[in-house]
């Protein structure tokens, strides 16, 4: 039988479920509950941290993926022997003091943020758990290990989300948070959440490369006749892509998240209505 997953105590769950809290306060520019989560997830979550540890044990499971049987399995082993590694004393306590801080800083609602591969979180922590069968234990180990050799599409059907607890999760994300975000927006907001993590090096890589292909993408929508036979929209886009020139000699401030977010929402907009032309 399967032992009783606890979300609360679930490194990873917590980590993205602080993760969407802070996109949602950005999204909603409610700067001081973004600085809160902000300020929980480094605090926990930092280099050398039990709950960082704990959570690159998660990682090693769920972030990697287009990967061999034979490597998947060596991983599993070994992120096992880290897991047992770790002091469980000390990570109770350290779960605690998060889930506290949580509640009176944030609110218990957070815990109910909709984390898309809650499903797959939960499966590994029941591996890590000592209250399963070895029966059990080796078939989720082949649920996580089937995850592991996908090549990442979310459109893939293997998920294995119960449908109603999926309906469950979707409504209360649609419910919150209104407007769904584009992948290339998640991907921006996650890395500028976490930035603190290096420094922001990756989210300066991540924007340079982000910013040049907005470049490229308005570069080429101007050649849309729409556009190209509409001065005012012309002349529109050509202060956008000036605009987003600037960004290589300024800091990355919540002003500057903000216009690429707007700005890859419109370059989807062009692109969609582009092809149903």
């Amino acid at each position: 039988m399967k032992a009783r997953h606890n979300k609360k105590r679930n490194s990873a769950f917590v980590y993205e479920a602080l993760i969407k809290e802070a996109t949602v306060a950005i999204m909603k520019k409610d700067t001081a509950r973004k600085e809160t989560a902000a300020q929980l997830i480094k605090k926990y979550f930092k280099s050398g941290t039990l709950l960082r540890k704990d959570l690159d044990c998660y990682r090693s499971l769920y972030e990697n993926q287009s990967l061999d049987r034979l490597t998947s399995e060596k991983i599993i082993k070994e992120v096992k022997i880290q897991k047992r590694l770790l002091d469980p004393d000390g990570l109770f306590k350290a779960q605690s003091e998060l889930i506290r801080d949580v509640n009176t800083e944030l609110s218990s609602g957070v815990f109910n943020n909709f984390v898309p591969n809650y499903k797959t979180l939960a499966t590994i922590s029941q591996i890590f758990s000592d209250k399963i069968s070895p029966k059990d234990q080796i078939i989720l180990e082949n649920v996580v290990i089937s995850n592991m050799l996908k090549t990442g599409d979310e459109n893939a059907p293997g998920e294995l989300i119960d449908h109603v607890v999926y309906k469950t999760f979707v409504e209360k994300f649609n419910n919150k948070y209104e407007d769904g975000l584009l992948q290339e927006q998640k991907e921006l907001l996650t890395r500028y959440i976490t930035s603190f993590v290096d420094n922001a090096i990756e989210l300066k890589i991540y924007l340079n490369d982000e910013i040049g292909r907005l470049k490229e993408e308005l570069s080429a929508a101007k050649n849309i006749e729409e556009i190209k036979n509409d001065a005012d929209m012309l002349n529109k886009t050509n202060k956008i892509i000036e605009h987003l020139s600037t960004f290589a000699r300024e800091s990355i401030t919540e002003d500057v998240l903000m216009t690429v977010l707007r700005t890859q929402a419109l370059v989807k907009e062009i692109n969609i209505n582009g092809s149903n032309d």
